[in-house]
């Protein structure tokens, strides 16, 4: 039987910096009320011609050049975003054209925060049944694109980035031990994109109640860990490195607190990064094994919740 390992990892952060002093010259807002409610100092702006594509080409390549693997291994590639280049074709059709990669399939998933999550489900279940043997996963996102700047409930919250895993057919009994993923399209009006296609040919800006999400998500992350966890028979003292969804610090020490977790064994970039959506958990992950944080067999659990709602689990083993 195969078994999903991470063999690679790679991120990228736009150059421009935008701090939360910054963004008092648009709305009415400041570095305290941001921080004390978010956790979140700063954000990473992509310019005005640079696309979720070309972050999703920098986190391969730094996956690829770090870990010394050629694109050319790569049989499937899978690009968790809500912001695409275009409506079609897929981002990850362009990630693919850049790398010469022929004749494999590529393509976009669309579970806004939680996408990479989804993404590590299909992953493991593609290499589990035979098909492929290595797949390049990533989470890229241009949030402020869509952003509303005159919003100061959803302009302070997000930013832009691209992380990457490498995902290769093992015989080791590590890797992806358990994953979980749900939706509920009760609560589609809590975050939402006021545009598409379809509803009014614009791409729409970014919508959101946030004490519907705060609600739902502790209950929902801690629930969706428990329950990765049990589906591989570990418990919560299994776990080394605690790397939930990057979206508000005050949920990812809830949630860490309601599963019994101390904060020293919490991953939180979200200070630097502020809520890069599908990028977030990849971005955290790279940023962790950069650092070193990350030892051989450690046991990882990541969350994530989203507009959907969608949200899900995944216990690993580095």
């Amino acid at each position: 039987m195969s078994f999903s390992e991470i063999i690679a990892y790679g991120r990228y952060l736009p150059e421009t910096l935008l701090k939360n002093e910054d963004l008092k010259k648009f709305v009415d807002t400041s570095d305290e009320w941001i921080f004390s409610r978010t956790g979140i100092k700063q954000r990473h702006i992509a310019e005005k011609k640079e696309l979720t594509s070309h972050l999703a080409i920098k986190a391969s390549e730094d996956a690829f050049n770090s870990f010394k693997i050629e694109p050319k291994e790569i049989d499937c590639i899978i690009i968790a975003t809500t912001t695409p280049d275009n409506t079609f074709p897929s981002t990850a059709s362009k990630v693919q054209n850049y790398f010469k990669i022929s004749n494999i399939p590529s393509f976009d998933i669309q579970a806004v925060c939680s996408g990479f999550i989804y993404g590590i489900q299909i992953a493991d279940a593609f290499i589990k049944s035979g098909k492929y043997k290595k797949i390049l996963l990533v989470g890229a996102e241009t949030l402020s694109k869509i952003i509303d700047w005159k919003d100061r409930r959803t302009c302070v919250l997000f930013g832009d980035g691209a992380g990457s895993l490498i995902i290769s057919s093992s015989r080791k009994k590590n890797g992806i031990l358990a994953s979980k993923i749900y939706s509920d399209g009760e609560w589609i009006d809590s975050l939402y994109a006021d545009g598409g296609p379809s509803l009014n040919q614009k791409v729409g800006k970014i919508r959101m109640v946030g004490q519907d999400i705060f609600k739902h998500a502790v209950k929902k992350l801690s629930e969706s860990t428990e329950q990765a966890l049990t589906q591989c028979d570990l418990s919560v003292k299994d776990i080394n490195w605690f790397i939930p969804h990057q979206a508000n610090q005050r949920i990812i020490l809830s949630t860490a607190k309601k599963l019994g977790i101390s904060e020293e064994k919490t991953i939180s970039t979200v200070k630097f990064h502020a809520n890069t959506s599908a990028a977030s958990i990849p971005l955290a992950m790279a940023s962790a094994h950069k650092s070193g944080k990350l030892k051989k067999n450690d046991i990882l659990a990541l969350c994530a919740i989203g507009g959907g709602l969608t949200w899900g689990s995944c216990i690993l083993r580095v």
